[in-house]
């Protein structure tokens, strides 16, 4: 049998739900991956932590801004400059709509969960939070959430409740900061390289052609067939 003379170039992609250039990235590689439409992909989503000290209960938007930032008025004209980025590609960033400050770390294990579309998933969370303010610290949200994306209500809740996946999504978000990963969103083509930063779609279109590239030269070197 004949191996598959054009696997898909494999793009893990390191993000938090909560963190708005990841936001714009996710929507920055789709247009990416529409400008190469001949290179066949696979996007894996791997967990991030953005604010690891975030309580897991969550906190309050205006605690969150001021330990972090200062003031809730000092994040003002970081959250314009980010706003406009966001409704550049499509986005919205209702930044007054923000009440609470979720920890993530439920929000990664239903990623994790949508296995047959995580990227539905992701894009949900992040719809409700950046978009609509959705609390993600509530379970009953992130239960919502599940619902709109195909699963199981009840199951997902009874799971949340447990400890189910979450030493998994800690020691992969772990591994990532232990790989030298201290900013997001990065993306890593094919295993070869990296591009911090949500870049400009025309930026990550020429990663995805540069790894396909890469990775139909080892093939050749592999076979012999290489000149």
């Amino acid at each position: 049998m004949s191996s598959d003379p054009h696997p898909p170039v494999v793009i893990d992609v390191v993000s938090d739900v909560v963190c708005p250039w990841c936001y714009i990235g996710k929507r920055r590689l789709e247009q990416a991956i529409a400008l190469k439409p001949d290179i066949p992909v696979r996007v894996q989503w791997r967990p991030y932590f953005l604010n690891p000290w975030v309580p897991r209960a969550g906190m309050s938007r205006a605690d969150y801004l001021a330990k972090k930032f200062g003031s809730a008025e000092r994040y003002r004209s970081i959250a314009a400059r980010v706003a406009a980025a966001a409704a550049s590609v499509g986005l919205v960033y209702a930044v007054d709509k923000i009440a609470r400050q979720p920890n993530t770390l439920d929000c990664h294990r239903l990623i994790q969960w949508a296995a047959d579309d995580p990227a539905r998933m992701k894009q949900r969370l992040m719809d409700l939070y950046f978009a609509e303010g959705g609390d993600l610290s509530d379970p009953e949200v992130l239960v919502g959430a599940a619902r709109a994306c195909g699963l199981d209500g009840d199951v997902v809740r009874n799971r949340l409740a447990s400890d189910a996946d979450v030493a998994r999504v800690e020691r992969e978000a772990r591994s990532a900061q232990e790989a030298g990963i201290d900013g997001v969103p990065c993306f890593i083509f094919g295993g070869r390289f990296a591009v911090s930063g949500a870049q400009a779609p025309e930026y990550l279109a020429d990663a995805i052609e540069r790894a396909a590239g890469e990775s139909q030269q080892s093939r050749e070197e592999i076979s012999g067939t290489a000149v």
